[in-house]
């Protein structure tokens, strides 16, 4: 076999597969169908300071080449992932991320120091894509000035692992990844969702409640793929690649456009044990080229 060990920043991944936030929940539910174990690690679930109930239903919609969600966020907060959901975590034998996620600077700081004091969580990953109150509404992650200062502020509190999760619902995502880089992120994740929309044609009317939603799956890979490669020319950190990962060449791909892991998101749902079949097939392309790890194709595009 080929060594799939990848070090991101001061994360030791067994292999690059990692699971993404939202799509794989606690990890706990996957037990019956798969060795969570196995996998580089995981991205639990987004988690604020305080409890949120979430969005209206419907939130969910499928797509053709995807699905939309606006699930908005729902968890019991900080304080029962730290009480109720930690000690059942701890069984894992592999890197678990929390997405940490708020509506002001303050949440952010709240809910990092409270993972922070979590022996066992390796990292964080920032989720810059949510909206600053403060700010009327606009998303931390669309401007320079409010990525570093969201990660700026948390970085100050938290001391281990923090990845930020890029938005790429911006015009240029490069100059946004330096400011994160320069704030104090220790690796990026890219991408998070595009926004879009879905129509029921006979009632005329929206299908999610909230009218628009995060788009996810297949449909967003060469965007995904595109902001991988351009991100990966600006800054110097560790990337993960994040966008319609459905199989092990499309995993092979982020590789070579510069990406050092990726997480799956969206496929879990079509099959649970997917990570574990592409953790298989990337062992397989690398030994059917003669790679000896995983290490010699990240960035291995040919122009």
């Amino acid at each position: 076999m080929a060594d799939l060990s990848i070090k991101v920043h001061n994360l030791e991944l067994k292999n690059p597969v990692m699971t993404a936030s939202g799509t794989f929940g606690y990890g706990l539910e996957f037990d019956d169908f798969m060795d969570v174990n196995l996998l580089g690690g995981i991205v639990v679930k987004g988690t604020t300071i305080h409890p949120r109930q979430g969005n209206a239903y419907p939130r969910m919609a499928e797509t053709a080449l995807g699905m939309l969600n606006s699930v908005g966020l729902q968890n019991k907060g900080a304080h029962y992932f730290a009480t109720d959901i930690y000690p059942k975590l701890t069984k894992y034998k592999t890197n678990i991320l929390v997405n940490v996620s708020g509506s002001t600077i303050e949440e952010y700081i709240a809910c990092a120091e409270i993972i922070n004091e979590l022996d066992l969580i390796t990292g964080i990953e920032l989720n810059i894509s949510c909206p600053n109150v403060k700010e009327g509404g606009m998303a931390f992650g669309t401007s320079c000035p409010s990525i570093e200062a969201v990660v700026s502020a948390v970085r100050k509190v938290y001391h281990k692992t923090m990845m930020v999760k890029l938005s790429p619902n911006v015009t240029n995502i490069g100059e946004l990844a330096k400011s994160a880089e320069f704030s104090g992120a220790d690796s990026l994740s890219l991408i998070n969702t595009l926004l879009g929309m879905a129509i029921d044609a006979e009632t005329r009317k929206p299908i999610l409640s909230t009218i628009t939603g995060g788009l996810s799956g297949p449909a967003i890979k060469p965007i995904a793929l595109r902001m991988v490669w351009e991100v990966s020319k600006a800054v110097s950190i560790p990337l993960v690649g994040i966008g319609g990962i459905m199989n092990a060449t499309d995993a092979i791909e982020f590789f070579l456009a510069g990406a050092s892991a990726i997480q799956v998101g969206t496929a879990n749902y079509l099959d649970p044990s997917v990570t574990i079949k592409i953790i298989d097939g990337i062992d397989s392309y690398l030994n059917r080229h003669k790679f000896n790890s995983i290490t010699d194709i990240i960035g291995g595009l040919h122009m």
